[in-house]
């Protein structure tokens, strides 16, 4: 089951969706960001959008932008027990981060 960033109800409202999807453990990790019909895919690794699909970061709303900075420790973690063969970091990198 995906699993949902929960929103206030106005994003909500406007068709602001915050996402880990299922089945992409083969891509590289990533949050999907939506709005409507169009999708971003944002690396809870570097903060950094992948392609395809992906617009341009400033297209999503700054609160959209704010609640998944506040959540990235809890994303990382998702993504990892979602995809623990294809972690955000691996063990390496975390230790790069410890230091």
């Amino acid at each position: 089951m995906p699993y949902d960033l929960p929103l206030p109800k106005k994003l909500k409202a406007e068709g602001w969706k915050v996402k880990i999807r299922e089945k992409e453990r083969v891509e590289a990790p990533h949050v999907t960001v939506m709005h409507q019909a169009v999708e971003w895919r944002v690396g809870p690794g570097d903060k950094e959008l992948l392609s395809p699909p992906g617009g341009r970061i400033r297209d999503i709303d700054c609160a959209v932008i704010k609640l998944i900075e506040e959540h990235w420790d809890e994303l990382i973690e998702v993504w990892d027990e979602k995809s623990p063969e294809n972690p955000v970091f691996s063990a390496e990198d975390q230790d790069d981060r410890d230091e």
